[in-house]
């Protein structure tokens, strides 16, 4: 049997509650449920343990954005490090070199060169 993830309620039923649940503390002197997994203390104890994951959620929250940022930084300099590396080894071996390729970038000759214009060639090309 596959059970569903519940979806979380909007912010604005989670405040009716609070403030349902401030009116149920005013009366409590003569709250009496018949249920007793209602009464004000059971209740108390859903709302401590609701704060308590509010605040879980965002420490965890938090801990990712530096997580993240520190993934983020991390990469940066890595990518640094490779463009230095990249211009190393062309000052070491060379543009035209094995080398240079091996790194993912174009040797000078797999270039295409450029060819020169003449108007004899811009008339026939025309034509």
């Amino acid at each position: 049997m596959a059970t569903s993830q519940p979806k979380p309620l909007s912010p604005t039923a989670v405040q009716a509650d609070e403030d349902g649940f401030i009116a149920l503390k005013e009366m409590a002197a003569d709250y009496k449920p018949a249920n007793q997994t209602y009464t004000v203390q059971a209740v108390q104890a859903l709302v401590d343990a609701l704060s308590a994951a509010h605040e879980a959620e965002k420490l965890a929250g938090d801990a990712l954005k530096a997580k993240r940022d520190a993934a983020v930084a991390a990469e940066l300099a890595f990518h640094q490090a490779m463009l230095g590396v990249k211009e190393q080894v062309i000052a070491q071996y060379g543009k035209n070199s094995d080398q240079v390729a091996s790194l993912g970038l174009k040797k000078k000759s797999e270039y295409r060169r450029p060819v020169r214009k003449t108007k004899a060639t811009e008339v026939r090309n025309a034509a």
